[in-house]
């Protein structure tokens, strides 16, 4: 159980951690020779250069200008003073709208932390009941939560009526958030230039045909049934094997110019390597030599590969990128279903294309439910297996559940220091090493299920970590955290005294999540914005791979902000604020200073360093909105529990309100909402086109989308493509190998009804 000095040795700790992570930053940025590491953005879009200075050859790279060491916080206001419509046209609506997650924190948070220190701690530190029970582990913090409330005392009327207060101010905030960004999206939308995406769908589960390819197949049916708006199309390849030497190459080639370079800086001596793993073994060989020699023969093997790719029938898989005439027409296909049988010809919006992850649109429909119910298993185990590292971090958290359960360790513990850094700063630690790897996990498992946008992944990605957070960063550091604090009481009490004793130790664990933010949420957000890896990478590739301009331009990684890590990582911190609001108020001031902090660390890097991989309109707000209610009612529902054990159970039926309340207000913002973000109005589309046809009335929309959606690895390399249907009057025959169904009506201006009875006939056959 941390005390009021493990805490302050721990916020010390931290603060310092933060302030020289920040000193750092502040010093590095000023250097020349960082500029592309810590402002890559404004590189990217073409409007910083390379820092140029006269003199000294010193000033390419120090900033001996000393006036500018005087401002090194100069940074903080400026990343505030960038106007929010003048943030979306630079970064994009996605980055915008995160950053708003950290305000809404904010919003939320100040006035509950106001309220709670004004009317419930005041409340819980008269209560003096933690004094009076024996064999109870407990600090002087919790004698401001309200566990310090003698049971079936009245002093609980005014937890009830904050709760009261909090629930209707959080959902207060949430409308107006909700309202704000939904409002934003479809002005985004509306005024957002011209995007392939926006004319085209991703058509799934084409369904075989005996006498047509996949191409000729999806061409005569959207002549058939979309006759008037359909203009293009592009299959989908199976082309992983290819993607994985075209990769392969890359890695050679960076290694053939790194020793290439090696050579040059040293012409007297070749360089040499060994041929087994990492070099270590095997036969040693010229490195030039062996590197030239290993890309000729992947530059053979690839050309072989895609040669066979593009001429075998069995590597087009069934779906493809379809294009219409306008916005208006994609709609309408994308939102709607295609035939009678719901599992064939499915349609959705097709993603922009770099935000298509390829490797998924390949594969089969049939196998998404397969995939879906078997990851879903292994997140279920993985859950649960991951709470024995859970226990481990809560053993470390309670520095007398140890010595009464271990009382060897007794003298180690009891030194000056030790006890203070062990439990104000070494569990925080410990739980954030545990969840290094499991980021990574998470998104493989989405992968296999089979999404096809990288949007999606961060987005089902970030549910899955989501659950995890809930289930082993909050529930299971309860539990067992209590376990290991009561022990000896809970071995040697009644049963039916075991909920007590549960309900008096939760809300004491607000002490480890303390030192959790100040670990994650403070020196951590602090170490983001001085980019440590990054920049080490960046300057050793400056050093050995680079040789142009366009060398260094890919040296730089800028990174983006990971939806699928950092969204559930701030819904942690939702969460805590909403349950420990009520129970112990003494933490909202830790989250404050999470939310303030990262509110201007991510504005500034969204501003001067990320690149975001994709742009998909703030479509993740539903899941945020969803979580923080998740949050809410689980903060309502413990409430109830925790005065249940209190002997005030009279006050439930008060509680219960709260819970349904909740959940009506999301099922109403769901109703009132949530179309935004799923569905695009007709009229809106309809107004682009008619706005899109009147200034541009010669524009080539065939041109513009013609290699919109051709896999990455056959870009600049022709392929196969179908013609698009410009002009109905020229609009030639409809290929198709059925004798019974050449009708050269089908995709021109005279089609019958009995031309699409015949048709669609033939497709329900």
């Amino acid at each position: 159980m941390a005390t009021v000095q493990d805490i302050a040795v721990s916020a010390a700790i931290n603060l310092l951690s933060a302030l020289a992570f920040l000193l750092a930053f502040a010093v590095l940025r000023l250097q020349p020779f960082n500029d592309r590491v810590y402002f890559p953005k404004w590189y990217k879009k073409g409007i910083r250069s390379s820092p140029k200075s006269s003199g000294p050859s010193v000033k390419k790279f120090v900033n001996l200008d000393f006036k500018t060491y005087l401002k090194f916080l100069n940074w903080m206001p400026a990343a505030l003073r960038m106007p929010e419509p003048e943030l979306i046209d630079h970064a994009g609506l996605d980055s915008a709208v995160y950053v708003r997650i950290y305000l809404l924190g904010l919003k939320i948070f100040v006035p509950i932390a106001v309220l709670s220190f004004a009317v419930l701690v005041p409340v819980n530190w008269t209560g003096k009941t933690l004094e009076d029970i024996t064999d109870l582990t407990f600090s002087d913090i919790d004698k401001l939560s309200i566990s310090n409330v003698p049971s079936g005392s009245l002093r609980f009327l005014a937890h009830i009526i904050m709760a009261y207060v909090f629930t209707f101010w959080t959902c207060y905030a949430l409308y107006k958030e909700y309202s704000i960004i939904s409002s934003k999206r479809l002005q985004f939308l509306a005024s957002e230039s011209r995007r392939p995406d926006q004319f085209t769908v991703l058509v799934r589960n084409i369904p075989p045909d005996p006498d047509e390819s996949v191409s000729e197949h999806v061409e005569h049916f959207f002549c058939v049934n979309h006759p008037d708006h359909y203009l293009t199309h592009q299959v989908v390849y199976n082309a992983k094997k290819l993607a994985k030497l075209v990769e392969k190459k890359k890695s050679l080639l960076n290694w053939l110019t790194y020793y290439k370079t090696r050579h040059e800086r040293n012409p007297k001596k070749r360089p040499r390597t060994k041929t087994g793993f990492w070099g270590l073994w095997g036969k040693s060989v010229d490195c030039i030599d062996y590197y030239t020699e290993q890309v000729q023969r992947i530059n053979e093997e690839e050309a072989v590969e895609r040669e066979r790719v593009m001429s075998d029938p069995k590597a087009i898989v069934p779906a493809a990128f379809v294009s219409f005439k306008s916005r208006w027409a994609a709609a309408v296909c994308a939102q709607t279903q295609q035939t009678s049988n719901p599992t064939v010809w499915l349609t959705e919006w097709a993603p922009e294309p770099r935000d298509v992850y390829w490797d998924n649109v390949a594969i089969p429909y049939v196998q998404l439910a397969v995939k879906k119910l078997l990851m879903a298993v292994m997140l279920f185990g993985l859950t649960f297996f991951f709470m024995i590292p859970i226990a481990i971090v809560q053993s470390m958290a309670s520095i007398d559940g140890i010595k009464k359960v271990l009382p060897f360790l007794k003298p180690l513990i009891d030194r000056e220091g030790i006890k203070s850094i062990i439990q104000g700063f070494l569990p925080g630690i410990a739980l954030k090493i545990f969840l290094i790897l499991l980021p990574t996990i998470l998104m493989t498992m989405s992968k296999i299920e089979g999404h096809t946008s990288l949007s999606l992944l961060d987005r089902t990605s970030a549910g899955k970590y989501h659950i995890f957070v809930l289930v082993n960063v909050f529930f299971g550091s309860i539990i067992t955290g209590a376990a290991f604090e009561q022990l000896q009481k809970f071995l040697n009490q009644s049963p039916s005294e075991i909920p007590k004793t549960v309900g008096v130790a939760i809300p004491m664990k607000a002490t480890f999540f303390i030192t959790y933010i100040m670990v994650d949420g403070w020196a951590g957000i602090a170490a983001e914005v001085l980019r440590l890896v990054p920049l080490i990478m960046f300057h050793v590739k400056n050093t050995f791979l680079v040789k142009t301009e366009k060398d260094r331009e890919l040296a730089m990684e800028p990174g983006s902000i990971n939806v699928a890590t950092s969204e559930p990582r701030i819904q942690l911190y939702f969460l805590l604020g909403l349950v420990y609001s009520v129970i112990t108020p003494f933490i909202l001031p830790f989250i404050i200073i999470f939310f303030a902090f990262s509110y201007v660390i991510f504005r500034h890097q969204i501003i001067n360093v990320y690149d975001q991989k994709y742009e998909s309109g703030a479509a993740f707000w539903p899941d945020v909105h969803r979580r923080v209610i998740i949050g809410l009612i689980i903060s309502q529902l413990l409430l109830m529990g925790l005065l249940s054990t209190k002997s005030f159970a009279k006050s439930t039926p008060i509680l219960l309100v709260l819970p349904i309340m909740t959940i009506w207000f999301h099922r109403f913002c769901k109703g009132r909402f949530e179309s935004a973000f799923v569905k695009f109005p007709l009229q809106d589309a309809m107004v682009k086109d008619t706005l899109e046809k009147a200034t541009e009335p010669n524009l080539n929309l065939k041109a513009f989308l013609q290699d919109a959606y051709v896999h990455p690895v056959f870009k600049g390399i022709e392929i196969d493509r179908p013609a698009a249907i410009d002009d109905e009057e020229n609009n030639p025959l409809v290929s198709t190998k059925r004798n019974s169904r050449k009708s050269s009506k089908a995709c021109s201006g005279g089609v019958t009804p009995e031309v699409i009875l015949e048709e669609v006939t033939s497709y329900l056959s």
